[in-house]
């Protein structure tokens, strides 16, 4: 299994460069960052300075979305930075949440997903795509022979059979091993069904940690489910909460939700927390002493995830950083730090 860091764009530019050279040196190999502009900075300037002060880690938005930038302008970004990092770059792709919400607009549909991600990608390889009617199709002259990893962030069925379908990736903003292991293999079976050689694709678990005493991880933690508890929402309103689609366990804690203010997205001092138990902070995300990070990883790695990505934005980040670079990682073979 491979570790990742994700950035929400609010620490200071410099420390986030200083933060990805300490991941890289610890042996973690991707650097996410979230795809927010108004709420937070723009992340493809913030990404390329990272790239700049790193050798070997990866980029890549976590995740961006068909509906704030034209097709033509994601493509020459990804392209760009797939040059200026010899090809350091994946992409993350969602519906669209927080960036469309912001602007009181709704998230996209599966189809425009699936066809942004397509036409992307052949752009930044230097195909010529005509992505919407009323444009000339699209070549990019200098974009690189390059092609793009594409992760899908899914938790109803119909974007969880897309991702299994379409991409090289799947995200689960989640660390609750059952549920990864219940979205994931809709993903799996999808892709398998439509005849997919599945064996290299990536399952990636996203979700905030926090190595010390109990009380204090569950209050710098408490936001993540809130966040989460958007998506449940989303899927509950559109396929109801028999179980069937959306799992009981899921359905269960949102039944106190009030709203949420996504002036204060995954924000841990936000006032719209309250409605959140304990034991879905605890399962959600990976809390307490080491041993008990080692013990629920291994459980992730058992059913299948390639890929831990910390979010990392709960505070005391560099301590964080150490903590996994010199207790966590080690324990997973195939992760080496920098002598």
């Amino acid at each position: 299994m491979e570790f990742a860091i994700t950035f929400k764009g609010d620490i200071d530019p410099k420390r986030t460069v200083a933060l990805c050279k300490q991941a890289e040196q610890a042996g973690f190999t991707y650097a996410w960052f979230f795809d927010s502009h108004v709420l937070w900075r723009e992340c493809y300037t913030t990404m390329a300075m990272c790239m700049e002060h790193t050798e070997r880690m990866r980029f890549g938005p976590c995740v961006t979305n068909p509906g704030v930038r034209d097709w033509s302008v994601a493509a020459s970004l990804n392209a760009t930075l797939a040059l200026q990092s010899g090809g350091r770059i994946d992409i993350g792709i969602g519906r669209g949440d927080s960036s469309r919400r912001v602007l009181g607009r709704k998230p996209l549909n599966v189809e425009t997903m699936l066809e942004f991600a397509d036409s992307v990608k052949r752009m930044a390889r230097g195909e010529a795509v005509q992505y919407d009617e009323d444009h000339a199709p699209v070549q990019i002259p200098w974009a690189p022979d390059f092609d793009l990893p594409v992760w899908f962030a899914a938790y109803g069925p119909k974007a969880l059979a897309a991702a299994g379908r379409a991409g090289d990736g799947l995200i689960i903003q989640l660390a609750d091993p059952w549920l990864v292991k219940w979205f994931s293999d809709q993903a799996l079976d999808a892709g398998r069904e439509s005849g997919r050689d599945m064996s290299r694709f990536k399952v990636m678990s996203a979700a905030p940690v926090w190595v010390g005493d109990l009380p204090k991880a569950r209050e710098q933690t408490r936001w993540f489910p809130a966040m989460v508890g958007n998506h449940v929402a989303d899927l509950v309103e559109r396929y109801g909460k028999t179980g069937e689609t959306v799992p009981q366990r899921l359905t269960d804690y949102i039944e106190g939700r009030k709203g949420y203010d996504y002036r204060h997205h995954a924000d841990k001092d936000a006032d719209h927390l309250g409605f959140i138990p304990d034991t879905i902070i605890d399962s959600f995300g990976i809390l307490g002493p080491v041993e008990a990070h080692v013990e629920k990883l291994k459980e992730l790695e058992a059913i299948g995830v390639t890929q831990f990505n910390i979010y990392l934005m709960c505070g005391d980040e560099e301590r964080i950083v150490e903590e996994y670079g010199k207790h966590v990682l080690p324990q997973f073979q195939g992760v080496e730090s920098e002598k």
